[in-house]
């Protein structure tokens, strides 16, 4: 696929991926434009060397991007390890996702001609002597880099090769990326991608290194057959141990090669094969569909999902009869039994009807959490639900990451509006102070998280760590951008408030009624578990797609589990704040958000639960990096969840008391 912009006439713009709707209207209202294309939407196209028209490639570069392990969680780029090198080092079109993930991809020497087979091509031969210091300290580094099972990932126009390969049990999986080695350690278990069922890697405590790769690269001819144009499909390569004698004369077959533990000679010679096959289908390779077919593990979140709908179709079953039928209940026998206007305020929920919507304490601050938790989820709704209809393809997930964060600062405006209206309605005065909680709260914790994780990786030496040049100017545009976004919206919002549909009393009325619901400590905890329990197994499918080789595909299942989430939260808060209004209490505001947000909290223990039994971790940038990035997760996740089963209660509240307000 083309690179990570689109063209205008002769002037390269660049652009984000998935901001289609975006650029078109920019488009049209532009009239020196002459020409254009969008990524995605136009691939490169490929032909033979000696084709006459111009605009095709001949030449097909492999780019290798960072390289990571599921033992370290910390990822380097490939420059760090010892492999062969590109002289050029070409970079492509960096996208916004990139950017923010310190993706570093550059160009490898791998690089060959369209529709031209090659066996057993020679790249580089690296030496490792016993008395070159330097050269040993590499060796060293690239035994280490086994030992943790370090990956490859590596690009091809655009996307990423994957390695397909059967399991013991025969199922098929594809991931995307490739093993630099494997290692057979001394207790004969095969540590890293030595596959049982290949006897070549048996011998005990020894390293492998897979110095040679099979290329496959999927093709498809255009309709118009006499043009002999052609648009990649996909990659697949084969990683392969050979032990090459002599440079001169490889054939590609023998022994696999092994790295001594001890100082020796080494010569490494590292070749490759690649091959071309023509497809008559320009969709995912069926590499993919074999996964998503045979993967049992697949199956059974389906299953679990089918399981979770009916626990939120059973909390629907029980917010129908117990809330609305004793509303219904209480509305029937308050219209039948005739009583004065003093009597009648003492009646039922009347008796706190002027208490109910006492204004909260600490209100700036609950308006602000409703105004980030607001764009968070306009964001994660908006994303995912183009992400489940195939808007995005999953082999291109920096798409989803592009459009999600310029979708996050398009979304400053509503959440603006919304702390400053809610800001309104709790009686504030202080607008500055609340402006820019508004506009640096939110971001200022997730920015300063980034900023540590940065300085650890820096340390560490890791790939994964931005430059501070480009942090620097990310902070810069960032807040350049969200600051007068959110002016905009506050300046709208001051100007309108909620109407209450009852009025209140100066004075607070003290209630003697007691319910074991009502406790603020049993709302939070049993509020919030049942929400988590909705989603835990998928939690535990996402964290190990996040933190594994795996791609996650399942966009439309996330979709599913999302509005679950979603539903769930709004009931339970619902149903608990019935059985607060029920016990005569009226201290709802924080108590709604507190007992869907609490959520975050479950999934922060799970998180750590899983840090401590899934990965196996021993630096120290390792840690920071986990624990950095799931911070950033609970804090989405209080956010949203609390948002959400806030304004359900606040709509439910003020539902009844407008059906059941003083005549």
């Amino acid at each position: 696929m083309g690179p990570g912009g689109f063209y205008l006439g002769t002037k390269l713009c660049l652009g984000l991926p998935g901001l289609r709707l975006l650029l078109c209207l920019w488009l049209f209202a532009t009239t020196s434009c002459e020409a254009f294309y969008f990524p995605g939407l136009i691939p490169t196209t490929y032909c033979e060397e000696g084709h006459p028209n111009p605009h095709c490639l001949s030449s097909i570069q492999v780019y290798a991007d960072k390289l990571y392990s599921l033992e370290t969680v910390v990822s380097y780029d490939y420059d760090s390890f010892d492999f062969c090198k590109d002289t050029l080092k070409r970079t492509p079109s960096e996208t916004l996702a990139k950017i923010l993930s310190g993706e570093q991809i550059i160009s490898s020497p791998y690089k060959f001609s369209f529709n031209k087979e090659e066996t057993c091509r020679k790249v580089c031969v690296k030496s490792y002597a016993p008395e070159n210091e330097d050269q040993m300290n590499k060796l060293a580094f690239l035994k280490g880099g086994i030992k943790q099972n370090y990956y490859h990932r590596w690009v091809i126009d655009n996307t990423r090769m994957i390695w397909c390969y059967d399991t013991e049990g025969g199922e098929h999986y594809c991931i995307l990326g490739f093993p630099i080695g494997c290692f057979n350690n001394l207790s004969g278990q095969l540590k890293g991608s030595c596959l049982p069922n290949n006897p070549e890697f048996s011998k005990n405590n020894t390293l492998y290194l897979f110095n040679h790769v099979d290329i496959t690269i999927t093709y498809h001819m255009e309709s118009d057959t006499t043009r002999n144009i052609a648009k990649l499909v996909s990659s697949r390569v084969e990683p392969k141990s050979y032990k090459h004698t002599d440079e001169n004369h490889l054939t590609c077959s023998g022994p696999p090669l092994e790295i001594p533990e001890d100082a020796d000679n080494l010569n490494v010679v590292y070749t490759y094969s690649v091959k071309f096959e023509e497809s008559k289908s320009t969709e995912l390779p069926s590499e993919w569909d074999k996964e998503f077919e045979s993967s049992t593990e697949t199956n059974i979140l389906w299953i679990r999902l089918v399981n979770s709908f009916f626990v939120v179709l059973t909390l629907c079953g029980l917010v129908i009869i117990v809330v609305l039928k004793s509303i219904c209940r209480d509305i029937a026998k308050y219209n039948r039994v005739k009583l004065s206007v003093y009597d009648r305020s003492q009646f039922g929920w009347r008796m706190i009807f002027g208490n109910v919507f006492r204004l909260p304490q600490y209100g700036m601050l609950l308006s602000v959490f409703l105004g980030q938790g607001t764009q968070v989820f306009i964001m994660a709704f908006f994303s995912l639900f183009l992400a489940g209809i195939a808007f995005f393809t999953p082999a291109v997930q920096s798409d989803l990451v592009n459009y999600a964060v310029v979708l996050w600062f398009l979304l400053e405006i509503p959440a603006g509006y919304v702390s400053a209206k809610m800001y309104k309605t709790f009686k504030g005065a202080n607008w500055k102070i609340h402006f820019l909680m508004t506009t640096l709260l939110f971001p200022g914790i997730v920015f300063t998280d980034i900023f540590i994780i940065n300085l650890i990786l820096w340390m560490e030496g890791s790939s994964v760590a931005i430059s501070f040049g480009t942090l620097a100017s990310l902070f810069a545009f960032c807040f350049g951008v969200s600051t007068p976004l959110t002016f905009l919206g506050v300046y709208f919002g001051k100007k309108e408030q909620f109407e209450f549909p009852v009025y209140r009393h100066a004075i607070p009325r003290m209630s003697s009624r007691r319910s074991f619901f009502a406790k603020p400590t049993i709302t939070v905890l049993l509020g919030s578990l049942l929400p988590f329990g909705c989603i835990f197994v998928q939690l535990s499918y996402i964290l190990n797609r996040i933190w594994s080789p795996h791609m996650y595909y399942l966009l439309a299942f996330l979709l599913l589990v999302f509005l679950i989430l979603m539903i769930s939260c709004s009931e339970v808060t619902v149903l608990l704040c019935y059985f607060r209004l029920y016990a005569e209490d009226c201290g709802w505001w924080w108590r709604a958000f507190m007992t869907s947000s609490f959520t975050s909290f479950y999934v922060l223990i799970y998180a750590i639960h899983y840090f401590f039994t899934k990965l196996h971790v021993t630096s120290i940038g390792s840690v920071f990096m986990y624990f950095g990035y799931t911070l950033i997760l609970v804090l989405v996740f209080f956010l949203f969840t609390g948002t959400i089963g806030f304004f359900s209660c606040f709509s439910f509240i003020t539902t009844i008391y407008n059906v059941m307000k003083v005549d």
